[in-house]
């Protein structure tokens, strides 16, 4: 757990950063910079898809989490928990005119700062041997990024923190249970890297629904598709 309270520390620090810089930026500043954020997201996410051994496993985990979250309205929850919080501790009610930037400042962020590969390899190896360095260098990462988002995107971000803590913490805290049952093998060349191009899938998603707003998805609704693909490739591997 030690990588991710530092993550939750760097981007609690980068976005107070961004906050009280952001209100001195024009409008026009905050449009380019989240434009930027955005181009770079999709690139990143192309190369992350780009560690699939096989696509056809990302296609069926897309489908399948897809479906998965549309049933359970992932997004939507996300949503209501994005709009409590801003009720809550930024005193908005629910037709404040900042409601919609928190909403989407809280979904943006926590889903690219959970997303990566580094987060998933780095909570897996922060869980099974106390390593917290892959983490240490995300968060270094996560905090740069939390200045540019919150100058943009405004308090929402600063609450991500808490789906960066529930997210890494809990993959560090089932680490070990599940490296009892899968071979680190499996793990290293099959799971993690479908794992990690899927989340790059939803990464381009996510810039082109929130961040450059060329056309909505409700990609938090693909999220199940991260813990599918390590199931499918399991799954083939005793086919």
């Amino acid at each position: 757990m030690t990588g991710t309270i530092i993550n939750v520390i760097t981007v609690t620090i980068g976005s107070l950063i961004g906050l009280f810089f952001g209100n001195r930026l024009p409008e026009r500043v905050h449009q380019t910079v989240v434009a930027g954020i955005g181009l770079f997201t999709a690139c990143l996410g192309v190369l992350m898809f780009l560690d699939t051994n096989n696509p056809i496993i990302v296609l069926g985990s897309l489908l399948v989490g897809g479906l998965l979250g549309e049933w359970g309205r992932i997004e939507a929850r996300l949503e209501n928990t994005g709009g409590w919080l801003q009720d809550r501790f930024a005193g908005g009610g629910s037709d404040a005119p900042g409601r919609e930037r928190f909403i989407k400042g809280f979904l943006t962020a926590s889903l690219v700062f959970c997303v990566g590969p580094l987060t998933i390899l780095g909570s897996i190896q922060d869980g099974l041997t106390g390593d917290y360095r892959l983490l240490a260098i995300k968060s270094t990462l996560d905090g740069f990024a939390a200045i540019a988002f919150a100058a943009s995107l405004g308090l929402g971000v600063l609450f991500s923190i808490l789906v960066v803590f529930g997210f890494q913490g809990g993959l560090s805290l089932l680490a070990e249970g599940v490296t009892s049952v899968f071979p680190s093998d499996l793990l290293e060349l099959g799971m993690i890297p479908e794992m990690s191009a899927v989340g790059g899938v939803l990464l381009v998603g996510l810039a082109i629904s929130s961040l450059l707003e060329l056309k909505k998805i409700r990609v938090g609704n693909f999220l199940p598709a991260l813990l599918i693909a390590p199931l499918i490739v399991w799954f083939l591997e005793f086919v």
